[in-house]
Parts: structure tokens; sequence; C-alpha cells
């Protein structure tokens, strides 16, 4: 028996920012890192506002934020991004997604986040909208901290990958299920599906939403996620946060153990 997913992107498609560059500020009050990678990564944040990323630019931000979080310890990540996440995140809630998302929810259809940033942003982000699964980039841990090895990264033909194999085990549809992405670079995400959608498209990915016939969707409205979803659901959804987070690690070791083989 098979059922339709709504596969969503998470910057510039749920969230009006970055939701991985969104905390460098609170990593360096809570000495994590410098001044100069606050400035470095508020241009990168400035660079995918204003345009949008491209491969190079991905790649460049894949290898620095590896880099960078090496040998961070994991609780104090987690505790920062917990206590600062509703004054960051909270206000930069697209309403137009969150209607989205409520849309296809009331048809029955899975919610799943793919994010190219890591877990422990995008697990708490999906916690408080209420989605099915969260998957992001998985970074390896060893004895508490991050040691820089990245196992999966939910970029490109990755966050493809990962939807056939979410289908596969889910017993979802592709050809009736949905995605929605802002990003030239998550295009082989949009194929997989039979309902492709563009969200804030780049300009490359607008021209091959034009040529392909596929929606394009302009999102302008940020609203608060504490007015737009009810406190009583981001309360039932918190309770059920840690079996969310399980599924999508064990998922994440799984494609890098089958891609090293």
């Amino acid at each position: 028996m098979t059922r339709a997913a709504a596969f969503f992107d998470l910057d510039k498609t749920i969230l009006a920012t970055s939701s991985a560059l969104a905390f460098t500020r609170p990593f360096y009050r809570g000495g994590l890192i410098t001044r100069s990678d606050v400035i470095r990564s508020a241009y990168a944040q400035f660079i995918f506002l204003a345009s949008g990323a491209d491969h190079d630019q991905m790649e460049r931000m894949r290898t620095y934020m590896s880099s960078l979080v090496t040998d961070w310890e994991v609780a104090k990540v987690q505790e920062i991004v917990a206590e600062t996440l509703d004054q960051i995140i909270d206000p930069a809630i697209y309403d137009e997604a969150v209607a989205l998302i409520e849309e296809h929810r009331a048809l029955g259809r899975d919610i799943i986040i793919i994010s190219s940033s890591g877990t422990e942003v995008v697990e708490p982000i999906g916690e408080r909208l209420g989605v099915d699964l969260a998957v992001g980039t998985q970074l390896e841990v060893i004895d508490g901290r991050y040691s820089g090895e990245i196992l999966f990264y939910a970029y490109g033909e990755g966050k493809a990958q990962a939807m056939r194999d979410l289908a596969a085990e889910r017993g979802y549809d592709l050809s009736t299920s949905y995605a929605y992405t802002d990003s030239i670079t998550d295009l082989p995400m949009l194929e997989v599906v039979g309902h492709p959608t563009a969200v804030n498209p780049d300009s490359d990915l607008r021209r091959i939403a034009s040529d392909r016939g596929w929606p394009v969707l302009d999102f302008r409205r940020p609203v608060a996620m504490r007015q737009r979803i009810p406190i009583e659901r981001r309360s039932a959804v918190a309770a059920v946060g840690a079996g969310v987070a399980v599924t999508a690690v064990a998922l994440g070791v799984a494609w890098y153990l089958r891609r090293r083989r």
C-alpha cells in the first residue's frame, strides 16, 4: 500500500534565512567560534540570501563548516541551539510555507524536511513545525565531540537518494509525492517526484521551472512560529521529537555505509 509524501527544503523555502549560518552569533557568545568566523559567516549569509548558493559555494560551505565544528562538544551545540532557537528562527518562518504544510497534512501526506544544515539545527525546527521526519547533514561524533567527518551530506543527489530510500522504507509513491525547494543545487530532489515546485527560486531554477512547466511559488511573509502554530500542537510534537532525531541519525549512517561499500 503506497502513499504520498511532501518533501521540503528548509532555507529560503520554509525559513527566510539560512538555518546553519543564523547561529553564528550564539556560537560566538558560547565560545565556539571567533569574531573572524562571525564576519565570514555573515558574509556567507549575505551571499546566500542575495543570490542563492551554487554548487561551488555549497562545497566551500561544506568544507568550511566541517573544519569549523571539529572538536566542538555536541552537548554544547545542542544547548546553544535550544536556548536561542526561538529568538533566531521563530520570526523567520514563511507563513505561506506553514499553510502549505498544513494543507498537505490535512490530505494525509507525510511531511518531511530535508536540509543540508546539520541535524542539531534541522531536527528542533522540524519538531516545532510538527513534521513527520527531519533529515539533515550528519556529522560524525566521537566521545561526544564532532570529528570533522561528514557521514551524510544532505545536498544535491544525496537528497534525491535519501528520498528514494525513504520511499522504499516507508512505502511512499514518489510519482504522486511533492517536493519544494529554492535552489538549482536541489534539482535532483525535484526530479525524483511527480509534483515538483520551485519556491523563491534562484535564477537558474526559475528558468528550468519555466521550461518544464513546474509551478513557481514566491513566499514573502515571514511570521512568528509561536503566533502561527498553536501551542498545544507544538507541545505534542515536542513529546515525539526524540523519535524523529533517532530515525534521522540511523538513516544518515545507513546512507554513509552504503556509499562507502
